[in-house]
């Protein structure tokens, strides 16, 4: 495999270093990285909460206010709730999937892993990410933290993302290669 090599820069890697940094001194590294992982899950799944963290329009009172709420349900607090309201006063709310990323690469790193993210179609289960995981360790040598996003647009299969290698293999890229090559020979 290629290089694995895992370095968070420009401004959602300071950021998301100086949150580790942060939650390392109040020893709540894997909290943190829960709490972003959920909220990063729930821009995932709801396009009104994609909308208030990429839209300039907001104000960031409004943007605060709005994550004070969505913080309530999803059960974020302390450190990382006023994290998420920093990125907003700092008008940076639109680089907060990279800060989360950024984050979940450096607490991967803490735990000597990888961090990857695999794509699918529809949500995995548990045996099938155990797999997943079984299969990369054996590849790369390491343990791998993956994290999930699902997007339907891919039809099936997986975009697997291990540092600065993909492999996608999604039924999505197999019909537009199957498409090209039925271009070629006509």
């Amino acid at each position: 495999m290629a290089t694995t090599d895992q370095t968070v820069s420009g401004v959602p890697g300071r950021y998301a270093s100086a949150l580790f940094e942060l939650a390392t001194e109040h020893k709540a590294t894997e909290e943190v990285g829960r709490q972003l992982q959920s909220f990063g899950a729930a821009i995932d799944q709801s396009e009104d909460l994609r909308r208030l963290v990429r839209s300039p329009v907001f104000s960031s009172e409004d943007q605060i206010a709005a994550l004070d709420g969505v913080a309530g349900q999803l059960g974020i607090t302390g450190t990382t709730l006023n994290f998420l309201k920093l990125a907003a006063r700092n008008r940076r709310l639109s680089a907060l999937p990279e800060m989360i990323r950024g984050y979940a690469t450096l607490l991967s790193q803490s735990r000597g892993e990888i961090a990857g993210e695999v794509t699918s179609a529809a949500p995995l289960s548990e045996q099938q990410l155990s797999d997943l995981k079984a299969a990369l360790k054996s590849s790369l040598g390491r343990d791998v933290a993956l994290t999930t996003r699902v997007d339907s647009s891919i039809l099936g299969g997986l975009i697997v993302k291990v540092g600065s290698r993909m492999m996608d293999n999604s039924l999505k890229t197999k019909l537009q290669n199957l498409k090209i090559a039925m271009k070629g020979t006509a």
